[in-house]
């Protein structure tokens, strides 16, 4: 695939993952404030909201195999119909089961286009790092303008509605899909799901935790706890917004960035300068709010630069499991860090969290192997 043709083929499937990304993204948002609504309790809303995670963990190889065998065209196709088919489930489907299904649709959904959004940014290697910039701020844009306006649509008319609006908002997606290249996607080798986690592994796992966990769920309740009432759900809704914001404005630069000083120098950098913020926002007061602002940018920079850093150092066959197994330990983290955060706060100083936190990420960073290759790790027969 030449860059001309990567760049197509990576717009049209960030454009797809965009459209389809706010029938998850809005339920985080929606399904705790309005629980009863969707007839569960608050405990049966968090296994709801974890279970997608679940499912990606255990499901990212067979996606992967799937990509492989039938393509990126086929795989991100049948994505868009079953992040459709859950956004239904949400809306017409009350009860624990009926929604939990609509969870794990929605997971193996994500993964594929998930998988296909970085595979193709990535095919090229010449400004693998610019189009993976430009395809963070694409996908951003749909969770940014979704939890706005779903926020608004449910506050004036309950959270069902929002979820029809999205189903079909999602089905929009198929066309890009459809023009994706056929065939066979890239091959991919196997390789054992869970064996010894590489350095950037263990640091994607504390970056879902650190960032994906621990400070978004934090941004959600300092806002909902700030407005209260009714305006809850959009101001929690504005909070998660403004870190889709930021990767619409500065995605692109971290990708210019990457191309110019490398991918993987400017994650060393860009983790470190997040984890002293993190700190910050545990001392309260003007730190808090000095703190969550910095993380947001600093995320924006930084969301666009794993995927080239792995694709360089996992070339051919390696580079899509590679990306895979990039993802599953994030979703390890993501999940790992508001179950850490509800655990932790209720019981230590916030500053304590969030240093122990920042911390973490900190010395996952400058683990990372940086300028000098890392000695990949034995594989099994």
């Amino acid at each position: 695939m030449d860059a001309p043709a990567a760049d197509r083929a990576s717009r049209d499937a960030s454009i797809a993952l965009g459209l389809t990304l706010p029938t998850d993204t809005v339920l985080y948002l929606l399904l705790p404030l309005h629980a009863a609504a969707f007839g569960v309790t608050f405990a049966e809303a968090g296994l709801l909201l974890a279970a997608n995670r679940l499912v990606r963990i255990a499901g990212y190889g067979w996606i992967a195999r799937l990509y492989e065998q039938r393509g990126p065209r086929i795989a991100c196709a049948l994505a868009v119909l079953g992040a459709a088919g859950s956004s239904l489930g949400y809306a017409l489907l009350p009860g624990l089961w009926w929604l939990l299904a609509a969870r794990l649709l929605w997971g193996l959904s994500f993964a594929a286009l998930n998988i296909a959004t970085q595979a193709l940014a990535t095919a090229e290697a010449g400004g693998a790092a610019r189009r993976s910039g430009r395809s963070r701020a694409i996908i951003a844009t749909g969770p940014m303008t979704g939890l706005v306006a779903g926020a608004l649509i449910a506050e004036a008319h309950g959270p069902r509605l929002v979820f029809l609006l999205l189903a079909g908002i999602a089905l929009g997606a198929m066309p890009f899909a459809l023009r994706l290249p056929g065939g066979h996607g890239e091959p991919v080798r196997g390789a054992p799901r869970f064996g010894l986690p590489a350095r950037i592994d263990v640091w994607s796992f504390v970056q879902g935790m650190a960032l994906d966990g621990v400070f978004v769920l934090g941004l959600s309740v300092l806002a909902a706890l700030a407005m209260g009432g009714q305006g809850a759900a959009l101001a929690a809704g504005l909070a998660l917004a403004l870190r889709y914001a930021s990767e619409i404005a500065l995605g692109p630069a971290g990708g210019a960035l990457a191309d110019r000083f490398g991918a993987a120098r400017m994650m060393i950098l860009l983790s470190a300068a997040s984890a002293l913020a993190l700190a910050a926002i545990g001392l309260g007061g003007a730190g808090l709010w000095i703190g969550a602002l910095l993380v947001t940018l600093l995320r924006g920079l930084l969301q666009p630069l794993p995927a080239p850093v792995v694709a360089a150092r996992n070339p051919g066959a390696e580079r899509v499991p590679a990306l895979a197994r990039l993802a599953t330990w994030r979703d390890l983290g993501a999940g790992a860090g508001p179950l850490a955060a509800g655990l932790l706060l209720p019981v230590l100083p916030p500053a304590l969290v969030y240093g122990m936190t920042g911390l973490a990420l900190l010395c996952a960073a400058l683990a990372l192997p940086g300028f000098r290759p890392e000695t990949p790790a034995p594989r099994a027969p």
